[in-house]
């Protein structure tokens, strides 16, 4: 069994106050949870998911995630 390490955008839902996450490099991965934790459980789930539908060469085409970058711009 290999180990994979991703890194997941999470952000807070004002109207439902829902934490939503997505996996930027790994199409199809995103979810949501009440809690952090429970996020982090179905972000998990769902990585797994993905990573089980895609074959070998498209496991090894997966590009590597380096970060966010703040914009600052005056309007």
């Amino acid at each position: 069994m290999r180990n994979y390490q991703f890194t997941a955008q999470i952000e807070k839902d004002k109207e439902t106050g829902l934490y939503i996450g997505r996996v930027p490099n790994l199409p199809g991965a995103h979810s949501q949870g009440a809690t952090l934790d429970e996020l982090q459980d179905n972000l998990k789930e769902v990585v797994k998911l993905c990573i089980e539908e895609l074959t070998a060469e498209e496991l090894g085409e997966i590009s590597e995630f380096i970060g966010f970058q703040q914009i600052s711009v005056a309007v």
